[in-house]
């Protein structure tokens, strides 16, 4: 039973999660914690080992979304590797951030979270984009996988700080960093939506390998159960790449946004009750 859930668990959330550019981990921690802690099924999960675990996993769903973003013309690689020289650093240093969380504050404080990302989503439509950090001379020509051509830039110093935060949660709750640098590459940077969920994937990628490493190094990693997640994950982010070229995300962006929700008050929950 628990490597039928755990395969289960790799593609509805790589699926998910490459649909809408968030990489899966909001999805795959609290799922493991739920059949791990709460449920006793997977017998071997703790807070740490579903952070770690979780952070292994998304290597392989940014590696498969990526490539695959990559080949429609979805990825900025320049302004992605300005970002990775944030979020990398700030991922490693997250992952040993994560050794101080009991259960009930990994419940409660990633609940929160959960819950405020499922927030930003709601309101994304409504919150207008910043332009503060816009400037003539940063602007460069990007073309998307439709052939349209859109002017974006911005200053290297603030694409590395907010991504070194992003990194930070990414390490610190083994969600890969998608759920927060599509919204910001949204509201902040100005990129369109077609460009940002490829590069998030990138992110997601490069995050995640810098978060296992501080994961494995610490022996947060259940290697045994990555085994069935992982294949799982990488047919899942194929999936859900191939439902994005296809079809209207919006949809799936209320299915997530209400699932973030519901997950984010149930893991409060467990804290209180």
């Amino acid at each position: 039973m628990e490597y039928i859930i755990l395969i289960l668990i790799g593609l509805f959330a790589s699926a998910l999660g490459a649909l809408v550019g968030i990489g899966g981990g909001v999805i795959i921690v609290p799922l493991l914690i739920f059949f791990g802690i709460n449920a006793g099924i997977l017998e071997r999960i703790t807070p740490q080992s579903a952070v770690g675990t979780s952070s292994l996993v998304l290597i392989v769903i940014g590696l498969s979304a990526m490539i695959s973003y990559g080949r429609s013309n979805q990825v900025d690689m320049k302004n992605g590797l300005r970002f990775l020289i944030g979020i990398m650093p700030g991922a490693f240093v997250g992952s040993y951030a994560s050794q101080f969380f009991t259960i009930d504050s990994f419940n409660l404080y990633f609940g929160i979270f959960l819950i405020f990302l499922s927030t930003l989503l709601i309101i994304r439509d409504r919150i207008k984009p910043i332009s503060i950090f816009q400037n003539e001379r940063y602007m460069e020509p990007h073309v998307d996988n439709m052939g349209d051509v859109h002017h974006y830039g911005f200053p290297a110093w603030i694409a590395i700080l907010s991504t070194f935060i992003v990194g930070f949660f990414t390490g610190l709750f083994g969600i890969g960093g998608g759920a927060l640098m599509t919204p910001l590459m949204l509201l902040v940077f100005r990129m369109p939506a077609s460009i940002a969920i490829g590069t998030s994937m990138m992110m997601v990628f490069f995050s995640g390998t810098a978060a296992a490493v501080g994961h494995v190094l610490q022996g947060n990693v259940d290697f045994w159960y990555a085994l069935f997640i992982v294949p799982a994950a990488f047919f899942g982010a194929k999936i859900g790449v191939s439902i994005n070229r296809r079809f209207n995300s919006d949809t799936m962006v209320v299915v997530l946004r209400t699932v973030l929700l519901l997950l984010g008050v149930y893991m409060i929950l467990q804290t209180i009750i």
